[in-house]
């Protein structure tokens, strides 16, 4: 096992990730409990505050740069408060947004946290309302994401298809990304909302396991696994399992169980997904194996899950993570 520690604090700042697909404003709206309403049987909210993080590909771009890698970002967003609003986050946490498109025909797509709670006591979220953008991609906007993606994989190092079925992840920019990848020979990875047979031939994906069984159906083994890795041609597959931790099934190695790290009880699990490929992504771009990028995706997850709301994990948060773990792991061959 190489060290892990200097691989984050060495070679993650020197590597450009490329994160294509559908960016998401993940609002959070917290307000007071005042009184319950004579109208109805029901709390009036206080409106305190509405904070915009980054969801979707944008949370996904928004982990590498907070792992101090180069996060460039391909996607769309609407000419509306809410997509200025995500654009603002994304460019205060150092993520590049040349390549990001903006069309007057489409609306950015929102997803809306209430937090409501008392004066002094936490707020629990009670309620999320999805704005979905309903235009379909026209054909001005498709081209253009082909060029920003062609010309934002320029130096990269890997690239990301991160799919939430919003329409950016469609079979032409796939089959662009995989056609980049291979001439760059560069890891091509996946992450897809349901829809990850539809992006076959990458090198590596990281569905949960509910993505997984909608596929291959609730008997979910590392055997089946690996025999949808082998029929989707990847090179290996990462099933994460939440607090069951994560199955990596690689071409020619027997699976790898990763044990999930930390609490059993997560805080939130709000876009851990998009934390763990960005992990991913990065062990992979330094030249990491498929075993060792998951164990530092496996940490990242592990520590993103702890935090409330759309999370990111910093360099110094994994470095500290690990070098736990190898502490540990130090203390116990010794007994």
């Amino acid at each position: 096992m190489k060290n892990l520690s200097q691989t984050i604090n060495q070679k993650f700042p020197d590597k450009t990730i490329v994160i294509v697909g559908d960016l998401v404003a993940d609002q959070f709206l917290r307000g007071t409990i005042a009184r319950v309403s004579r109208e109805a049987p029901v709390f009036i909210l206080r409106h305190d505050e509405t904070e915009t993080l980054a969801g979707g590909a944008a949370n996904a771009a928004a982990n590498v740069a907070s792992l101090r890698g180069k996060a460039v970002l391909v996607g769309v967003v609407g000419n509306d408060p809410n997509g200025r609003a995500l654009s603002e986050k994304l460019a205060a946490s150092n993520v590049n947004c040349d390549f990001i498109a903006v069309s007057d025909k489409f609306a950015t797509t929102t997803k809306v946290r209430v937090l409501a709670g008392q004066h002094y006591a936490a707020r629990q979220q009670v309620i999320r309302i999805d704005y979905e953008n309903q235009t379909a991609l026209d054909a001005e906007i498709s081209e253009t994401l082909k060029t920003n993606l062609v010309k934002a994989a320029e130096k990269a190092d890997a690239i990301v298809i991160s799919d939430y079925n919003y329409g950016v992840a469609n079979a032409e920019i796939a089959g662009l990304a995989n056609k980049i990848a291979a001439k760059k020979n560069i890891p091509l990875l996946v992450d897809s909302r349901f829809r990850l047979k539809e992006f076959p031939k990458a090198t590596t994906a990281t569905p949960n396991q509910e993505e997984v069984e909608q596929i291959l159906g609730k008997d979910l083994t590392a055997e089946n696994c690996a025999e949808l890795c082998r029929k989707l041609g990847y090179e290996a597959l990462l099933v994460t399992r939440g607090n069951k931790g994560m199955i990596l099934v690689e071409r020619g190695q027997p699976p790898f169980y990763l044990e999930a790290v930390g609490s059993k009880e997560p805080v939130d699990v709000t876009g851990a997904g998009d934390t763990v490929i960005a992990a991913y992504a990065l062990g992979l771009a330094c030249g990491l194996d498929f075993a060792e990028s998951a164990n530092l995706a496996n940490h990242a997850g592990g520590i993103v899950v702890m935090k409330k709301g759309t999370a990111c994990v910093s360099a110094d948060e994994l470095v500290s993570a690990i070098s736990k773990a190898e502490s540990f792991e130090q203390k116990a061959q010794t007994l």
